[in-house]
């Protein structure tokens, strides 16, 4: 389900009441710990954290008008989702968040190499997507993503 929403607070006034609670909480914890430099907005559909071209110009390699993208999280038909392109670059955060995860919650974790599927609200360890978002600066983003992306 691709939004057509033009802010993230057009989004979140499409979102069935049901899972709006849920989203505006991941919002609000992304936004809290969200380091400098970091822009909110809409990406690709969803609510979208990336690097600006203020700070990167040349923008995402595979689009140079779009910023360079790092996370985003959408609601999907079935699962709450959250997409982290630091876990997919990096195989030693991707790890730790998944041997955190087992911490934070009994359930088996819904993951891909960036997307978290969370079916229901609870299931959705904030705490541990704050302490994942705080893990990487804009300048350890960028660095990660021309070695890794850039090649």
């Amino acid at each position: 389900m691709i939004s057509k929403a033009q802010s993230p607070s057009e989004y979140l006034d499409e979102i069935p009441a049901e899972r709006l609670p849920a989203l505006i909480k991941l919002r609000n914890t992304i936004l809290e710990n969200l380091p400098h430099g970091f822009e909110e907005g809409m990406s690709y559909g969803m609510i979208g954290y990336y690097v600006p071209h203020s700070i990167y110009p040349k923008g995402y390699h595979c689009d140079s008008k779009l910023p360079l993208p790092f996370m985003s999280f959408a609601s999907q038909k079935n699962s709450i989702n959250f997409y982290h392109m630091g876990i997919y670059a990096n195989k030693d955060l991707y790890e730790w968040f998944v041997l955190e995860y087992s911490i934070f919650s009994k359930k088996k974790l819904d993951i891909g190499k960036s997307c978290m599927r969370f079916k229901r609200e609870e299931d959705i360890p904030y705490q541990l997507i704050g302490q994942l978002v705080q893990k990487i600066s804009v300048k350890n983003w960028i660095e990660t993503y021309e070695s890794a992306f850039k090649k």
